[in-house]
Formats: C-alpha cells, sequence, structure tokens
C-alpha cells in the first residue's frame, strides 16, 4: 500500500462555528492521537482527503509539528444526506508498528450449479499487520463450492507477515442452498392469476 501525503494544517478555532468555516474553506477538521501524545488538531483538505479514504485503510502522511507522522483513519463522520465527510479521527503509527485493521474480502470464481447463493457472514476481515504495509484487500476462490460449504477464516491465504485478528474457526463465506417455493403453492398462484 502506497503512502498518502496530505498538506494539513494545526486547527487554532474550536466548536461548531470554526468547524463550519472550516467546512465552507474545503477543508475537514480532524484530530490525530495515539501513542500517549497530546491530541493535535487539524484541518485537512477535503477532497484530498476524500479520494485517500476510497481506499480501505489509507495509510495518510500528515505534517504534524513540522515532521511528517504516518496516521491510519480511525473513525469518519459523514453528513446524513450528502455523505460529505464532516470530521475524521486519525490514529498515529509509526513504522514497524503492528496494528489491527479490517481488509474487504472479494471472491472470485462461479458456485456449483444449482442456484446456489453466497452468504458474507464476515464483510471484512480482521488481520494484524505491520502499519506500512497493510494489504488493501484478500481473495478468496469460491469455484464449484455447493450448497452446505463454508469458508473459515483459516483458509484464507494471507500475504507475508500477516496474522488473523479473529478465531481461526471463524466464518466468513458460506453457501446456502435457494429457496424454492413448494409446488402447492405455486398451483394456486396460477388459479388465482386464471380467475
Amino acid at each position: 500500500m502506497s503512502e498518502i501525503r496530505l498538506a494539513a494544517e494545526t486547527r487554532t478555532e474550536f466548536g461548531k462555528g470554526a468547524a463550519r468555516r472550516a467546512r465552507r474553506a474545503g477543508f475537514v477538521p480532524g484530530v490525530v492521537y495515539g501513542h500517549g501524545h497530546t491530541p493535535v488538531h487539524l484541518n485537512l483538505p477535503g477532497h484530498d482527503l476524500m479520494m485517500a479514504l476510497k481506499t480501505p485503510n489509507a495509510l495518510l502522511v500528515v505534517p504534524i509539528e513540522g515532521k511528517d507522522e504516518y496516521v491510519l483513519p480511525k473513525a469518519v463522520q459523514r453528513e446524513a444526506i450528502k455523505r460529505t465527510i464532516e470530521h475524521v479521527d486519525l490514529l498515529l503509527v509509526k513504522r514497524g508498528e503492528k496494528v489491527t485493521v479490517e481488509i474487504p474480502v472479494h471472491t472470485e470464481g462461479e458456485l456449483a450449479a444449482g442456484g446456489n447463493l453466497l452468504e458474507h457472514v464476515l464483510q471484512a476481515l480482521p488481520i494484524e499487520a505491520e502499519a506500512t504495509h497493510l494489504p488493501e484487500a484478500v481473495t478468496v476462490s469460491v469455484e464449484g463450492l455447493e450448497a452446505g460449504a463454508s469458508v473459515l477464516a483459516k483458509d484464507i491465504v494471507l500475504p507475508a507477515n500477516v496474522s488473523l485478528a479473529v478465531d481461526a474457526d471463524a466464518v466468513v463465506l458460506q453457501v446456502i442452498a435457494a429457496q424454492a417455493a413448494p409446488a402447492e403453492e405455486e398451483g394456486a398462484e396460477a388459479e388465482g392469476a386464471e380467475a
């Protein structure tokens, strides 16, 4: 995963009025915390931040007190209707530090014939990895899986230096049989349509 550098400026005004002024000027208020440091309040460029957050677990580089620091998005607050970013909490991380994050689970391949359905029990897989080497996602093959089959967390091949942060026997994906309508109900529906 590549680093995304954001130009940020230290925030000196606080409260709703200051936050609204910052948003009108194209900035998003944010706070950086972690490693026992005093929280640092920043204004981040809104468009650049929005583009950076399209990547899951984006590793951001922001200037804090004249020094570039690595941060990970921890919580993002969005406006309910427009979905614009209202505020972001960022976690300070160091190179080589292990962090726990969730990564998306992508699937490839076709299920066995018969109208089976794939259920994502876990939408994202909790993992532990070095903060500067986080994978963007994992891909799981579901080729030929039949109803009743499941993929456990321990069955997923992870990149080097990445470990599970969830029970190894946790179900990530499962295949379920499609529900068919009973034959007598179908006949009754057909008769009702003719009447």
